[in-house]
């Protein structure tokens, strides 16, 4: 009987956030919809006269039977939820377990998805030391900046200070240096968890936050310790640290850059002479990619797509006695070799060149939305490679930055997640 009654105020609550029009658009939708299955299936007749009853309630008064609207089919009751604007969904979480795990569901996600079109922005998000709070955001589906202030009240008390190393699939992870932990967070749905670090002291580097296919996520960092090097992994599902192998090459190049997570390894690229290596996540296991790499690089950069066909990319410079000449992109082709897609045209690779003065290691790449991202350590705008046309642009600097920010500019991929949880 309470469950009854649970429900019925979550109907009672939808009813009084729509609008009469809208109940009624949203319901004969279902009915279209749901009519064409049922009549297949032969129950035609006997979910017609519900339907039939909560449309002539309709007609009355927006407050229609909460009991007639319990017992509609699954099927319609998600279509007809998928029409409910994303603040209502939010709100809608708290009327009763059943809403709260079918809105979190991806199931239902990604049909609300297709039914209203992307329920949220993805953005571009700049982290600067100097501001430990603010970050600006870049929305690349509306192509401007946005002043959005983001939700930090819900965080633990040591999270006063904190430093943002890494992001993924809605997720961020923060270093919290007074606790000597990491914080990973969502910050669309307020969930949280603090992480302590292996040992104390733990100098760390190249940390890359992954969320995985079964729903959890894993991180990822390298620790020297006295002459060797080690790679520490955390599994949310198990909440714990495992210790594996370092790979020494990787420590003496680019700090800013994170591996690229592709088909269960994140990949790096190794200084002089160039070369990808990947780490498998399960197994620990390191391994240096037997393919031929491009002549007279000057730098290279690895990055993979999110995409369900998945593939691996890299940025690199072309030129002699380390000066770059050109850029241009390669993707991982048939049998492993790297082929040549696009090239940077020349007027924005001088004006990239002239930002970093040909130091290669404040340069650092990654995938976002179909993009693929050039960034630089000590200069406030992006420049990215939309992959499927195969063109270049720069996005301007952020009209709020001061203009005494001259370095420690890094950008992350914030793509909004109802479901990733901490």
């Amino acid at each position: 009987m309470e469950a009854q009654y649970a429900t019925d105020g979550a109907w009672l609550f939808i009813l009084r956030a729509a609008k009469e029009d809208f109940v009624k658009l949203t319901m004969f939708k279902g009915l279209h919809t749901t009519s064409s299955s049922l009549k297949s299936a032969g129950k035609m007749k006997l979910e017609r006269p519900i339907i039939t009853k909560s449309l002539k309630s309709a007609k009355g008064s927006t407050e229609m039977d909460p009991g007639i609207w319990s017992r509609l089919p699954h099927e319609l009751l998600e279509h007809i939820l998928a029409f409910l604007p994303l603040k209502t969904l939010f709100n809608l979480r708290s009327t009763c377990k059943h809403f709260k795990s079918l809105v979190l569901s991806p199931s239902f996600m990604s049909k609300y998805s297709s039914t209203t079109g992307s329920p949220f922005s993805s953005f571009l998000l700049l982290s600067h030391p100097q501001c430990y709070s603010c970050f600006p955001l870049y929305d690349t589906v509306l192509g401007a900046w946005r002043n959005l202030a983001l939700p930090f009240s819900f965080l633990p008390p040591s999270a006063s200070q904190f430093n943002l190393l890494s992001s993924s699939n809605g997720l961020f992870c923060f270093s919290l240096p007074k606790s000597c932990s990491l914080l990973v967070c969502n910050l669309l749905v307020k969930s949280s968890r603090v992480i302590k670090l292996p040992f104390f002291p733990f100098a760390f580097e190249l940390l890359t936050l992954v969320s995985t296919p079964d729903g959890g996520y894993k991180i990822f960092m390298l620790c020297s310790k006295s002459s060797s090097s080690y790679a520490f992994v955390y599994d949310s599902k198990v909440d714990s640290w495992r210790r594996y192998d370092g790979f020494q090459p990787l420590l003496n190049d680019n700090s800013h850059q994170e591996g690229s997570y592709f088909n269960g390894c994140l990949y790096f690229t190794t200084p002089e002479p160039f070369s990808v290596a990947c780490f498998d996540l399960e197994s620990g296991k390191w391994e240096t990619l037997n393919t031929e790499m491009p002549g007279e690089l000057t730098f290279v950069r690895v990055v993979s797509d999110d995409s369900d066909e998945g593939k691996l990319y890299f940025v690199g410079g072309i030129g002699r006695n380390g000066i770059s000449r050109s850029m241009r992109l390669w993707e991982s082709g048939n049998g492993g070799n790297w082929e040549e897609v696009g090239r940077l045209p020349e007027l924005m690779c001088r004006k990239l060149m002239s930002v970093c003065y040909h130091n290669y290691e404040h340069v650092y790449c990654f995938w976002h939305q179909g993009m693929i991202c050039v960034c630089c350590h000590t200069w406030p705008e992006i420049l990215y490679c939309k992959v499927s046309r195969r063109t270049w642009h720069w996005i301007s600097k952020c009209p709020s930055l001061p203009d005494k920010w001259s370095c420690g500019f890094k950008w992350f991929s914030f793509v909004p997640e109802l479901y990733a949880l901490a």
